[in-house]
């Protein structure tokens, strides 16, 4: 009998042991990046991943943009669907860092006709009124682009999926005039109210001979708001 319980004590405190050394059991945080999806395409989208969808609020309508998402790091696979498909439009890889700002920009409907940005954004606090803005070609057929925006900022000879650095200038009305390399007469040439302290991204899209939202033409995305925490 009392080997009987010396045996029921040792099982027991085996299993005791194995318990705890399952909860003190350490398990690899899980790391988060933030990434920004804009929509420089013709169509409405919306964007998964594993399945969720991302931007629950509202669809992507041509321009638009989901603004900084947090999302795990590390390679994920991110699925695109037009609003009311059911299908999957294209998926795209991306392998992201842990804590860093990135934007994925979409001009179409495959993995190859997207882009991304690391996006560095500055910290400029001197003088509150000051705006940033970068620019961004995503104009497939519109070759090396030139940008001025104002009097006081240009971007030269930018080809097509490639960014600048964000650029300061002041808050305000600016006109923006998009010009091929070469040329003389702007592609685009417009006014458009940039709010001082604000971040931007200012982005070609479209085909030159394209119709609708199709279109070559400007967007605007928001990198930093500044009354927003």
């Amino acid at each position: 009998m009392n080997n009987r319980f010396s045996v029921l004590f040792f099982v027991a405190g085996i299993i005791g042991l194995a318990s705890c050394k399952n909860n003190d059991e350490v398990f690899a945080p899980v790391v988060s990046t933030y990434l920004n999806v804009v929509n420089a395409s013709a169509d409405t989208l919306n964007f998964y991943l594993n399945g969720t969808r991302q931007n629950n609020s509202s669809s992507l309508y041509p321009t638009g943009q989901s603004l900084y998402l947090t999302v795990p790091a590390g390679q994920q696979n991110y699925q695109f669907k037009k609003a009311g498909a059911f299908v999957n439009l294209f998926s795209v890889p991306l392998n992201l860092k842990d804590s860093t700002d990135y934007s994925l920009y979409v001009y179409g409907a495959s993995a190859s006709q997207t882009f991304t940005t690391t996006d560095v954004l500055l910290t400029y606090t001197a003088h509150p009124d000051t705006t940033q803005i970068r620019f961004v070609n995503i104009s497939p057929d519109a070759g090396s682009l030139n940008v001025a925006i104002g009097d006081t900022l240009s971007f030269s000879s930018q080809a097509f999926k490639s960014s600048t650095p964000f650029g300061l200038t002041g808050g305000g009305l600016k006109e923006v005039k998009i010009t091929q390399v070469g040329a003389v007469t702007p592609l685009k040439d417009t006014i458009i109210t940039f709010q001082p302290g604000f971040t931007y991204t200012l982005f070609s899209k479209g085909l030159l001979n394209g119709k609708g939202n199709a279109a070559f033409g400007i967007g605007i995305a928001l990198n930093v708001n500044p009354n927003v925490n």
